[in-house]
């Protein structure tokens, strides 16, 4: 045998024996694993033969066998240790301060129930704002295989009154961690969500997490319909002046591809608001409102189904933060979030003059009284009084147009036909130039006052202060009032009467027939006169009757303090002997046209030159 030969024999061997070894070795590995596989099968087995028991010894399940094949037709996942906490029985804990009390369900970590202690919903019952088991709270995630955090009960890994860490294991050593946080004297609950030691579990091009949150929020006040328009879907992007709002008192949907700080599920006094402090990457929101015959006194089902971005790394922290409280103006701006916004104050000037404005009056004053209704009749004072200068004016004026009114109707008579509207136009403007008086004077200083009448309107529904609040016969000054509940329905008024409403309603039409006696008896005014006396007081009526009572009330005292000042102010201090006497005065003074009036001559000009025009060509 060559040399050749010998060593080709000596490596034949060496490959075979190497062969052997490797074989025997990738043996030994299939064997634990098998021998792995089977012990977890063997858990299994002894769990789901364990809950089956258990349940039938409970009486909950038939001796049939259905549960036994529910529990077997359970989703099979790669990793054990998930098919043992699919099985496992959940338990509640509770965190809770001295402003609200939060149930966590360890079945998906989530919440389970808030409840806020310093309120009660209308029938004098705990005001829950998520009743137990009305929240779905989910994390989904590719960890090998997708999974969905609700279906699986995590591990309490510690507990205090005031936090709570649960962790969902992983069979290699990884965890999903949900923390919660409850500092005294707040109505934010801190959340981290964190993945720990996931990065051989969680493929490193996994980048995105999605949340789904429904929640169920029930009906907690007296009104359904006003309850129900102020309720609706909140959003906010980073850097603007507000957020963004959906399904006000109706139901709706909205996709939103930006990157969002936070949303709020938002009833009339109270909302549920999630904040993510990196950001949501997009969200799909929804709302629909349940009828207000709904058996379970439910208001409306919010749900969003948002994505999340994260780095994948050895331990990975996403902050959020949910804030479950009232929709206190003071309490909510002390987050610096922006949350404020939500309370629907109106557009700029109105919302201007309710935060600045009536916010802080109605803020001073509850510092010393604590009658409500008493408060809203000084603050009707305190309006009337910063506002008698152009109330002083508008009557002035309206008074002088009234000595006026012989001399309008001989202009009316002197120019009859329409064809003649220019001149009758002019005639009245030379007429009022010579008496000193301004065409808006009667009308600007009420126009000035609608703003407030407006941020009234949106500050006395929207004001948590006045929630509950009883004065006179109203049992709760947010809502509507009754002295009379109907046994039917009339469409667009009710099925109750509010007195604060009619009481409104009529001053209303008291003070419009004071005032349109003074109005021209001209044919043209006959609508501007049916308007103002009778159908604004009934659409009032109508509009006023399911509102806040302390809104209807509001509009009653400023109705009398207005028909009062009218009264004295015509009788002491603009009367019609004093008004000829200033008019006389000021016709001896020399008069400046106003632009309004140059441009009307101008006009009477080119109407004049284009009939000539016109009688030329006929010819």
């Amino acid at each position: 045998m060559d040399k050749n030969s010998i060593i080709g024999f000596v490596l034949i061997g060496v490959i075979m024996i190497g062969f052997t070894w490797f074989q025997n070795r990738q043996y030994r590995e299939q064997m634990e694993i098998q021998a792995q596989l089977d012990s977890v099968a063997r858990v299994e087995q002894m769990a789901e033969i364990a809950m089956d028991s258990l349940k039938r010894a409970q009486g909950l399940v038939p001796e049939n066998g259905e549960t036994q094949v529910k529990v077997m037709n359970m989703p099979a996942y790669k990793d054990s240790m998930l098919s043992v906490a699919r099985l496992a029985e959940p338990e509640l804990v509770k965190l809770e301060n001295d402003k609200i009390e939060v149930v966590f369900n360890t079945k998906g970590a989530q919440p389970y129930s808030v409840r806020i202690k310093d309120y009660k919903a209308y029938d004098s019952t705990d005001l829950y704002l998520i009743k137990p088991q009305m929240s779905s709270y989910d994390i989904s995630i590719y960890a090998g295989e997708y999974i969905n955090t609700k279906d699986f009960t995590f591990e309490v890994a510690s507990r205090t009154d005031s936090s709570l860490v649960m962790r969902l294991p992983f069979a290699q050593g990884g965890y999903i961690q949900q923390e919660f946080n409850l500092s005294e004297g707040s109505y934010m609950v801190e959340n981290q969500l964190s993945f720990v030691d996931m990065d051989n579990v969680i493929p490193r091009n996994v980048s995105m997490f999605d949340i789904d949150w429904g929640v169920v929020i029930p009906r907690l006040e007296k009104g359904y319909k006003n309850e129900k328009q102020y309720s609706k879907v909140d959003y906010y992007f980073t850097g603007d002046k507000k957020p963004e709002e959906m399904g006000r008192s109706r139901n709706d949907s909205k996709r939103v591809d930006s990157r969002m700080k936070w949303f709020a599920f938002q009833q009339q006094f109270f909302s549920a608001i999630m904040t993510a402090e990196n950001e949501f990457a997009s969200a799909d929101l929804e709302v629909k409102f349940f009828e207000e015959s709904d058996p379970s006194a439910n208001l409306m089902a919010c749900t969003a189904k948002l994505r999340s971005e994260f780095q994948p790394s050895s331990n990975t922290v996403i902050p959020f933060n949910f804030y479950f409280g009232p929709n206190d103006f003071g309490v909510l701006k002390q987050y610096d979030l922006k949350y404020e916004k939500i309370i629907p104050l109106g557009g700029w000037l109105v919302n201007w003059i309710s935060r600045f404005v009536i916010i802080p009056c109605f803020d001073f004053l509850s510092r010393f009284i604590n009658n409500w209704g008493l408060i809203i009749l000084l603050m009707t004072i305190l309006i009337k009084v910063v506002l008698s200068p152009l109330t002083y004016k508008s009557f002035k004026s309206s008074a002088k147009m009234n000595v006026l009114k012989p001399d309008i109707e001989q202009i009316n008579k002197k120019y009859p036909n329409e064809k003649d509207a220019m001149k009758k136009q002019q005639a009245t403007m030379e007429l009022y130039q010579k008496a000193g008086i301004s065409p808006m004077g009667g009308c600007l200083p009420m126009l000035l006052q609608f703003p407030i009448l407006f941020a009234m309107f949106r500050f006395f529904p929207a004001s948590i202060e006045l929630r509950q609040q009883k004065f006179l016969w109203a049992d709760d000054l947010s809502a509507y009032d009754s002295i009379l509940d109907l046994p039917f329905n009339i469409p667009l008024y009710g099925d109750h009467i509010s007195l604060f409403a009619l009481l409104m309603a009529a001053s209303m039409f008291i003070y419009s027939k004071m005032t349109s006696s003074q109005m021209s008896d001209d044919p043209n005014m006959a609508p501007m006169k049916f308007m103002s006396v009778w159908l604004m007081p009934i659409m009032m009526l109508f509009i006023c009757n399911n509102l806040s009572s302390a809104l209807s009330y509001y509009y009653l005292l400023s109705n009398l303090i207005t028909m009062l000042m009218t009264w004295f102010i015509r009788k002491f201090v603009v009367t019609e002997d004093k008004v000829r006497a200033e008019m006389v005065a000021n016709q001896n003074k020399p008069k400046k046209k106003s632009r309004f009036q140059q441009r009307l001559e101008e006009a009477q000009k080119m109407q004049e030159q284009m009939m000539r025009e016109q009688q030329r060509k006929r010819r």
